[in-house]
């Protein structure tokens, strides 16, 4: 290995580029990881093939990257940890809970106000849309929990719950809504149940 030339050496050609040069040198150190002998040899080279290269630069007969040129520039980073949030829930709860960003939450929120607002001013003769209503926001809150890790059964399960809690608490509760029917506050309550299920469940 001796009589070999720097570039022989590492495994290429002089033509080669300064990535071609680093992987040889990586490709080399990780086959002769053990062997401290072939090592030295191999660092030996590749400092032998940069600074032919850095002289070559200085007679103007190459151009030499800025990572040859500032070789201290490619060091790595010291990686600066990032801080964690310690939360005090169950694991088994921590993997239904979501934590949005606030433009995740504009359109779950624009949605379910849309049917809230439909379902309080609808007339109660007009009763018929909210079954209507009803079946929108279950698409949506299908759609919002679906497309978050794309698991069809467990969205679905999830806003069947939430339709069921929705008319159970909505109906039990008729009797405090203001002008509000018990078809129309337990559609208030399933969409507030589908809101809070699409923006903070996954």
């Amino acid at each position: 290995m001796s009589e070999q030339n720097p570039y022989e050496q590492l495994g290429v050609n002089e033509s080669a580029s300064f990535e071609e040069i680093q992987a040889a040198k990586k490709r080399l150190y990780e086959k002769h990881g053990n062997d401290s002998n072939v090592l030295e040899k191999v660092e030996t080279a590749y400092d032998s093939i940069i600074m032919d290269r850095l002289k070559l630069r200085q007679e103007g007969k190459i151009k030499v990257p800025e990572k040859i040129r500032f070789p201290d520039r490619e060091r790595e980073k010291p990686s600066i940890p990032v801080p964690t949030i310690n939360t005090n829930a169950p694991d088994w709860l921590g993997q239904f809970l979501d934590n949005p960003s606030k433009t995740e939450i504009l359109l779950p929120s624009a949605v379910f106000l849309v049917l809230v607002s439909i379902a309080v001013f609808s007339q109660n003769n007009q009763a018929s849309a909210l079954p209507l209503l009803m079946a929108l926001g279950f698409i949506a809150s299908f759609y919002f929990l679906n497309r978050k890790e794309n698991r069809s059964g467990r969205a679905v399960l999830m806003s069947l719950a939430a339709l069921l809690l929705g008319i159970a608490i909505g109906t039990a509760s008729a009797n405090l809504a203001v002008n509000l029917d018990a078809n129309q506050s337990a559609a208030v309550v399933t969409f507030c149940l589908y809101w809070l299920a699409s923006c903070f469940l996954r």
